[in-house]
């Protein structure tokens, strides 16, 4: 990205305010810089590309078209508490809930290590709030996420010829998500300066986490002694309720999503306050 015109020069090693409040005052005041580099974020990735955004929305239908084919006809699979009668095409649905939570984790994770190696000029020569490239990442995460999310409830309803109500609360299901993903992305895209490496290892990271959720199987699939453990990974519970949500038209488990928001929320402040702790060397390094 290029800097934008007539800013001022700072001072990179000026230190930085690390309380909650200035991570909630910081995204506040930056809200439209966000908006506007988040269109430009979605936008770019399709520059050039004839069909443009169009591919945002052809990109899950293909998706969603081959694991219905691939799972009802030829693996004939069948998903554990699915009703016979309906698994056949119910299957591709589910997995496509999973996809979609795994899908946000995973591009915001693997964006993060080279958030600020990519941006160079954003940390020597201009006033630019560096703490808001995750927020930026995120948005351009969710954009593609809701039109996957669109698609998801458009083949429910082929297949079903309905819509469960509960759908409503996804929004409520996902946040926890949300807010734990920032706090791992500022983690990372400070240590991403200092450990160009670190890019690999998350790509490791979200692999073997799209294999320990239950991704592409139940939990009631995975031996007891093994599901404490699953239950431990950051996208095992919101997948669980998504699809509780989603496909299964249960109310989500709000004692849980409490739970899951209280440490969601202490790990994207201790991620906030390490990157505005570690900024003062990123110049230096860079």
């Amino acid at each position: 990205m290029s800097p934008p015109k007539n800013v001022t020069a700072i001072n990179p090693h000026a230190k930085r305010v690390v309380d909650f409040r200035e991570l909630i005052g910081s995204v506040w005041r930056n809200k439209q810089l966000i908006w506007q580099m988040t269109k430009r974020e979605v936008v770019g990735r399709y520059k050039g590309s004839v069909m443009g955004l169009a591919w945002s929305f052809f990109n899950p239908v293909v998706m969603l078209v081959v694991y219905t084919y691939v799972f009802s006809e030829i693996f004939k699979s069948r998903w554990a508490g699915a009703g016979a009668e309906d698994s056949k095409t119910q299957f591709a649905v589910i997995l496509f809930v999973g996809m979609i939570v795994q899908g946000l984790f995973a591009e915001v994770f693997n964006k993060s290590p080279g958030l600020i190696v990519s941006n160079v000029n954003y940390v020597k020569k201009v006033v630019f709030p560096l703490e808001v490239l995750p927020v930026i990442i995120m948005g351009a995460a969710l954009f593609h996420g809701l039109v996957s999310f669109v698609v998801l409830l458009v083949a429910f309803f082929i297949f079903n010829g309905f819509v469960h109500w509960t759908a409503i609360f996804m929004p409520v299901v996902i946040l926890p998500l949300i807010i734990l993903i920032l706090g791992f992305s500022w983690f990372l895209a400070s240590l991403g300066v200092f450990a160009r490496d670190i890019g690999q290892f998350t790509v490791i990271v979200t692999t073997i986490l799209t294999f320990l959720s239950p991704v592409f199987y139940p939990v009631s699939a995975v031996p007891e002694a093994f599901r404490p453990f699953m239950m431990a990974t950051p996208l095992t519970f919101i997948i669980e309720q998504s699809r509780e949500v989603l496909i299964w038209g249960h109310l989500p488990d709000w004692k849980g999503l409490v739970l899951y928001m209280l440490v969601a929320t202490f790990f994207a402040w201790a991620g906030f306050a390490w990157f505005q702790k570690t900024r003062k060397g990123f110049a230096d390094v860079l």
